[in-house]
């Protein structure tokens, strides 16, 4: 899928969906007269409206707006741009009594700019287009729900109903996707989550912070070991800081200026001190450098931690473990000299497609995120972001990756790289970054001792090489469909005693198991073995061993995995392939 400007695309999907979200709008103000229309850009996968409507609207009145579509496509109204003089928008959205219109006449056009419009049949909207010819020829579409969405995205303003659709170039394409997005929405991680114990959300704890239960906690636990042990293995020096700092370390990182409003209130303490639960682990870790004098025989110095981070994302925008106000992110600082930097962007970006690949993570494009012509937004000198981005072509080229570009997706900071990942409904996010940062070390005055005895300014790479732990769990959820690698998974075997007569022996294959720190549920409910197992493949446990008569004669077990492959071995011979499986971490 393409990036899309917000407001302008040549795309043939863009066009595609942009005509028919206007569609969509020409069919809510026929059917409720009075409606005020604030906006409909396509998004991935389709489209939607912001509607201010004289009556509430639910899902069941969509059928009724899809009809009223398909009359306005099989009349097959024309997308007609009509230009206008400022004046002469502002008094035509007047007439028609369109207060969204008239704000946006008036943040995007000037007193001597020809404002575009689009007329499709009787709807009047204010738009930069492109468009199809006509509605004739949008060939598929569907509205998929409605919910509520706050007037320039601002929750002290008045909510808006919102309508989202879609809409593809074949009948087949939008089947094929209605398909996919049923078979993701039966893998939701919110359901399986709940389903498997491995998450829970109370509202005592404040929205968007995840109570981690016991099967949870396991698969971050193994994460998190697995993380650890491969950046240690790659000179990575792991720390521990603080969740917080004085607000005026904030202040001198830049982030307080600029993330404010994404940050948690400021605590006061009883002697005045202003306190900050911080949003990133940049400038923690710039402590740790700045606690001794560094010489260029220390460089690079990577600091990492899977550190928490907290950041007052909107109530309306948290969801799950993918949008969550407090998260652990699997972060690292890398310090170097100028002459390093090339390399160590290549160790970051092969780290963080080493965790990919090892995890399965096959759908995601990497994007080159730079500055935006606004260059207010942004700190440093403008050789200075040419040396960064630079840097960041010089190895993506090296690896013969192919990138996309990014505008206006940078740091304020520095351009980066983003490993933008598709989940399994869809949806695009950003879970691997690696950024090239000259201002940090500017802003905390960093240094090091060079050769000749100088004190040169290092260079730091922010590299995020996994992701958080809430939203990767999250992902991966969906991805497996909760049926976790046995590496990861949080039961690995299941020991089942078909009757109470078996269950001595069951107990001592369990306990074989466990002192090979394999972890093991051993069922010893006097129900029926066939019960056992369907529970047992319900919760997706890799491995069931099944023990009965036949068993405790021979000294063996009955194996059977959850793919529905089944053998019949000695503990040993299981024992032997289990353990070389988890070590290899086979999927």
């Amino acid at each position: 899928m393409p990036e899309y400007d917000a407001e302008y695309s040549e795309d043939p999907l863009y066009v595609l969906r942009h005509s028919t979200a206007h569609v969509l709008a020409a069919a809510v103000t026929s059917l409720y007269p009075g409606t005020k229309y604030a906006g409909g850009p396509p998004v991935e996968n389709g489209f939607y409206y912001d509607f201010d409507l004289p009556r509430p609207l639910g899902q069941e009145d969509l059928p009724e707006i899809e009809r009223r579509m398909a009359e306005i496509v099989a009349r097959g109204d024309r997308f007609e741009q009509v230009l206008l003089t400022h004046d002469e928008a502002v008094q035509r959205f007047r007439e028609l009594d369109q207060p969204y219109k008239l704000h946006w006449v008036g943040e995007k056009a000037s007193d001597d700019e020809l404002v575009s419009c689009y007329r499709t049949g009787d709807f009047f909207d204010l738009c930069r287009g492109p468009h199809l010819a006509s509605a004739a020829d949008i060939p598929a579409f569907k509205l998929m729900r409605v919910a509520g969405a706050y007037w320039l995205g601002n929750e002290h303003n008045r909510q808006l109903t919102r309508i989202y659709g879609t809409a593809w170039f074949s009948k087949e394409e939008l089947e094929d996707y209605l398909r996919a997005l049923a078979e993701a929405e039966r893998r939701d991680h919110k359901r399986l989550g709940r389903e498997l114990r491995i998450f829970a959300l109370d509202d005592r704890t404040g929205l968007g912070n995840v109570l981690w239960l016991p099967n949870g906690a396991t698969i971050r636990r193994e994460l998190e070991r697995w993380i650890v042990d491969e950046e240690v293995a790659r000179g990575y020096l792991h720390v521990v800081t603080p969740v917080v700092g004085r607000l005026e370390l904030y202040r001198q990182s830049g982030h307080w200026e600029r993330y404010r409003d994404s940050m948690y209130p400021v605590m006061e303490a009883e002697n005045g001190e202003e306190l900050e639960l911080r949003p990133m682990n940049c400038p923690h870790h710039i402590l740790v450098y700045q606690q001794e004098i560094r010489s260029y025989r220390d460089l690079p110095m990577r600091i990492a931690e899977i550190g928490n981070n907290y950041r007052w994302e909107k109530s309306g925008e948290l969801m799950g473990m993918v949008r969550v106000r407090s998260f652990a992110l699997n972060d690292a600082h890398i310090f170097c000299t100028p002459e390093q930097l090339h390399q160590e962007i290549v160790g970051a970006i092969e780290l963080a497609r080493y965790f990919m690949c090892t995890l399965g993570v096959t759908e995601y494009r990497y994007r080159l995120s730079v500055r935006d012509p606004d260059k207010s937004k942004y700190v440093g000198t403008d050789e200075q972001w040419a040396n960064a981005e630079g840097a960041l072509v010089g190895a993506l080229e090296s690896l013969g990756l192919e990138y996309e570009l990014g505008r206006g997706e940078a740091a304020f900071y520095g351009p980066k790289i983003d490993f933008q990942v598709r989940d399994v409904q869809r949806r695009e996010f950003t879970n691997s970054t690696v950024q090239v940062d000259f201002q940090m070390p500017e802003r905390f005055g960093l240094e090091y001792v060079a050769p000749d005895g100088s004190r040169q300014r290092p260079v730091m790479v922010h590299r995020g090489a996994f992701g958080s732990m809430e939203r990767m769990t999250a992902y991966l959820i969906e991805l497996y469909d909760g049926a976790f690698p046995t590496w990861l998974a949080p039961v690995q075997v299941a020991v089942l005693p078909v009757t109470d007569a078996h269950l001595p022996y069951a107990r001592e294959v369990a306990g074989r198991l466990r002192a090979a720190r394999v972890r093991v549920h051993l069922d010893d409910r006097p129900d029926r073995v066939g019960k056992k197992v369907a529970e047992a493949r319900d919760q997706r446990i890799p491995y069931l061993v099944v023990v009965g008569a036949r068993e405790v004669e021979g000294q063996t077990v009955s194996v059977r995995h959850r793919s529905g492959e089944q053998r019949t071995q000695t503990v040993e011979e299981f024992l032997a392939r289990l353990l070389e499986e988890i070590a290899q971490r086979r999927r």
